[in-house]
């Protein structure tokens, strides 16, 4: 089972939340709370794979929560409906793997968990393709398919599946090889693609039509 720990200051939306996750199987709510420093106590108290965190909170609010939980090996998925540029770069800064927005696909806030607990990278299609500009600069396009074409068929390949959430053990099983052959071809498309970590070059694959 994975084991989450969900934290949002309105308690209506932590009753839907609980309920689109309690469909899905393998997934736990283990802890659930309304600000981000009960959010920190709770990621320290039970250890979840995954804290899925609102950003707008009291006391200490959702970014600020995932930098204190990020050295506690715990995972963060955001879940907001504020997608504007500031707050996804922040998210992404303190090491969010995962971005998705409330008012989106239900299914997405299940993808995005078993995404970040295996530790992949998720973004709801409609973040990816908002801040790729702002990841990019200027020209983002013909830049990033730039730099997309000057990888290998296989390193393509990968990335197309670390856009698709898959872990590094998932990636290895789709191609057949052994998972440290797929931790060098991740860090050689994060370093050729210039983006700090995989849940940009995930959004990188959304924008070059890669995902499978």
């Amino acid at each position: 089972m994975i084991r989450v720990v969900l934290a949002d200051d309105e308690g209506v939306v932590r009753v839907g939340v609980r309920a689109v996750l309690a469909t899905a199987g393998d997934i736990e709510i283990v802890g659930e709370c309304g600000t981000g420093r009960e959010a920190v106590d709770l990621v320290l108290a039970h250890r979840p794979d995954v804290a899925v965190l609102d950003v707008r909170m009291p006391q200490l609010d959702g970014l600020g929560a995932a930098a204190r939980i990020r050295p506690t090996g715990t995972g963060v998925l955001v879940l907001t409906t504020f997608a504007d540029d500031a707050t996804i770069s922040r998210a992404l800064g303190e090491g969010a793997g995962g971005f998705v927005l409330k008012t989106g696909d239900p299914q997405e806030i299940i993808a995005g968990v078993r995404a970040v607990a295996g530790g992949g990278a998720y973004l709801s299609p409609l973040v990816a393709r908002r801040v790729l500009d702002h990841l990019s600069g200027t020209g983002p396009r013909l830049e990033v398919g730039n730099r997309v074409a000057e990888l290998t068929d296989r390193e393509r390949e990968v990335l197309g599946l670390i856009g698709a959430g898959l872990s590094n053990g998932e990636i290895a099983q789709r191609i057949h090889v052994v998972e440290g052959t797929v931790k060098v071809y991740v860090s050689t498309i994060l370093r050729r693609l210039d983006v700090r970590n995989r849940v940009q070059a995930a959004i990188v694959a959304y924008e070059a039509g890669l995902i499978p």
